[in-house]
């Protein structure tokens, strides 16, 4: 499928609501409570998704001023900042993912159409114009909203995001073609699936976690 940038813009709001939602159900306890990815608690989810903000916060920073800023300084030091997040007060954590999904927001809102050209570098090293900035977004916070475990799942979430996702993950994996197993499942389970998420297709092969 292919998006627009309008597409990523509105699935980055959508997305973004979704995720502070589930987290505002949360508590102490609840945060204190394991996720489905390795060794991460929901602290260390709510933390990394902070974090990531900022990170992307960096990014248009660079294509607002075109000082080269990478998203972290290396990944030591991401590591090493969402364990710092993850031992934060509950609401302290809470509160810093409110207000980083409010700072990358207003910091996208005010790049001009010239800034949208520059080009930029993803953690993962990738090369990409600032406007693929709220895709990038969109997908942390639609997916990690479903990792909370707090009754959102991919059947949830848009259709088309879900079609975009699918496509997105598919050719990051390299697949050309989806296996016998999977071809004509839903479109929810597919790509919760292919993201090496929780589903019901027992007899498709096992996929690590993306993203």
């Amino acid at each position: 499928m292919s998006r627009t940038a309008q597409d990523a813009r509105r699935w980055m709001r959508q997305g973004t609501d979704l995720l502070l939602g589930a987290a505002a159900r949360l508590d102490a306890t609840a945060l204190d409570e394991p996720t489905g990815l390795p060794g991460w608690t929901r602290r260390h989810l709510v933390a990394h998704v902070a974090a990531n903000a900022d990170a992307l916060g960096n990014l248009v920073h660079w294509a607002a001023t075109g000082e080269e800023t990478p998203m972290y300084a290396s990944p030591e030091e991401r590591a090493a900042g969402i364990e710092r997040g993850a031992a934060l007060p509950a609401a302290v954590l809470l509160g810093r993912l409110r207000d980083s999904a409010t700072r990358l927001e207003n910091a996208i809102a005010a790049l001009t159409p010239g800034q949208w050209d520059r080009e930029v570098v993803t953690a993962q090293g990738r090369t990409v114009p600032a406007t693929e900035i709220p895709w990038l977004r969109a997908r942390e916070a639609y997916v990690h909203a479903v990792d909370l475990d707090t009754g959102v799942d991919f059947v949830d979430l848009p259709d088309d995001f879900l079609a975009a996702l699918r496509d997105d993950i598919r050719a990051g994996r390299g697949l050309a073609e989806l296996p016998a197993e999977v071809a004509g499942a839903p479109l929810a389970d597919v790509t919760a699936w292919l993201a090496g998420r929780p589903h019901p297709l027992s007899a498709a092969p096992d996929l690590g976690p993306w993203l």
